[in-house]
């Protein structure tokens, strides 16, 4: 599997090898020995799918706190998505800064996101199916988010703000600046 590494420390985008011929193509998505020994040791515990019908859509930028704070590795299944991470770390030098990475059934690229940042998208196309692993399941009491359009941050999105498409809940979000601190930046990688 290849690997880069983003400009913020912890994000890391893998694409898989295909193996193809007449017929297709062959790829191994996800091997847990492989990516605890090269990417991240965590355990993945449920795995998340959902669907876009509208391109402009976007989604986020969400998370989870301790004790159920999310570890996500996220694929583009159908579509085409422009996914988004913004280091919400109290201390970190990256603090507010985000990356974003196209992600698509064309490239196979998968996109991890440890915990300790806020995560969303924007589909590209119309029909964009997004599937994530995560390492903490769902809880309603610790599920966050922030302002997919907080100035402050900046985010460049493919749409206009005016055409884009997000939940009641999406809309409500707070800025960054008003959020309450919920992780640490130290030196050394983010653990789950």
């Amino acid at each position: 599997m290849h690997i880069e590494t983003a400009a913020i420390e912890g994000i890391v985008a893998i694409t898989p090898p295909r193996f193809g011929d007449h017929r297709g193509y062959f790829s191994e998505v996800f091997k847990d020995a492989w990516f605890r020994e090269n990417v991240a040791d965590v355990t993945f515990v449920q795995d998340n799918e959902s669907l876009s019908a509208q391109a402009g859509t976007v989604r986020g930028l969400h998370f989870q706190i301790p004790p159920f704070a999310q570890g996500k590795l996220v694929r583009c299944l159908a579509g085409r998505i422009m996914d988004v991470v913004v280091d919400i770390r109290l201390g970190s030098p990256n603090f507010g800064k985000w990356i974003s990475q196209e992600l698509s059934p064309d490239t196979g690229k998968q996109l991890w996101i440890p915990p300790g940042f806020a995560h969303g998208f924007a589909t590209i196309e119309p029909n964009s199916v997004i599937s994530y692993k995560v390492t903490a399941p769902y809880s309603p009491q610790h599920d966050r988010g922030i302002a997919w359009n907080d100035p402050a941050i900046g985010i460049r999105w493919p749409f206009d703000e005016s055409d884009m498409v997000s939940s009641d809940k999406d809309k409500t979000l707070p800025r960054l600046a008003d959020l309450p601190s919920h992780f640490s930046y130290s030196a050394q990688q983010p653990q789950d």
